[in-house]
């Protein structure tokens, strides 16, 4: 049976675990079906964890893993960074842009991409 006090205060039931909002963007959030997924993972886990766990529910983000930046709490992140229960993962797909338009190289306009 599931223990109300988790229920109400969105916490995973399993106490080895922390939940980790993730925040689909754009092309992401079309491929998974929604901007928003709570997703639990073991204590200790990483961004790196997180985005391997999203494309393993996930099949069709595989597609952009090697491409996204990623956002943990508002910050961009390019190392594995642990999370904690309660954090904001975000995910941003790449951005396109018409060949005539120059906004410089992607890593100056938001940040370098998470090695994964």
């Amino acid at each position: 049976m599931e223990n109300e006090n988790c229920k109400q205060t969105g916490a995973p039931v399993d106490e080895n675990k922390v939940r980790v909002k993730v925040l689909l963007f754009a092309r992401a959030r079309e491929l998974v079906g929604g901007s928003e997924v709570d997703l639990d993972v073991k204590e200790g886990a990483t961004t790196a964890d997180c985005v391997a766990e999203l494309t393993n529910r996930f099949g069709a983000l595989e597609v952009m893993r090697d491409s996204i930046v990623v956002a943990l709490n508002f910050d961009y992140v390019t190392e594995p960074v642990k999370v904690k229960d309660g954090d904001e993962l975000a995910i941003i797909p790449p951005i396109s842009v018409n060949k005539s338009q120059t906004l410089g190289s992607r890593e100056k306009c938001i940040g370098s991409k998470l090695k994964l």
